[in-house]
């Protein structure tokens, strides 16, 4: 009656799990990272922020989460999603300097985030350069 599952083939077993601790501080660092986005939205829409410290905050706390990224799945910049998250990265710096533009960027970056975030796992997890094949793309045997 019930389906049965396919055999596993030890990717959960090659894949380390992160600390719990570390887990904890991820999950932190991403909410103090959606404060800072929200701030920047706010400052953007009036309120009496400067921008450029909540850009900093983004750009700060994106780095942070990105290098907990990188622990995890060291071939993240050979993906399309690591490459997506550069440019973000790239654009967050852009707009923390530049005020005439923060409006225009903020609204790309949120833009490309919901692509990226919703697109299909198979597009952004594809690699895109084969300098070092990744973990679960060995041969099985």
């Amino acid at each position: 009656m019930g389906r049965e599952r396919p055999p596993r083939d030890g990717a959960a077993e090659r894949s380390p799990r992160r600390p719990p601790l570390l887990r904890w501080f991820g999950v932190v660092l991403r909410g103090v990272h959606l404060a800072a986005v929200i701030a920047l939205g706010a400052a953007l829409l009036g309120a009496p922020l400067d921008g450029r410290h909540q850009a900093l905050a983004v750009l700060a706390t994106g780095l942070a989460m990105v290098a907990l990224d990188l622990r995890a799945k060291p071939h993240l910049f050979a993906e399309w999603a690591g490459i997506a998250l550069v440019a973000k990265l790239v654009v967050v710096g852009w707009m923390a300097a530049d005020v005439a533009l923060r409006p225009l960027l903020y609204w790309l970056i949120v833009a490309w985030s919901v692509l990226f975030a919703h697109a299909p796992a198979s597009f952004r997890h594809r690699v895109w350069w084969r300098g070092r094949p990744r973990p679960d793309d060995a041969p099985r045997r």
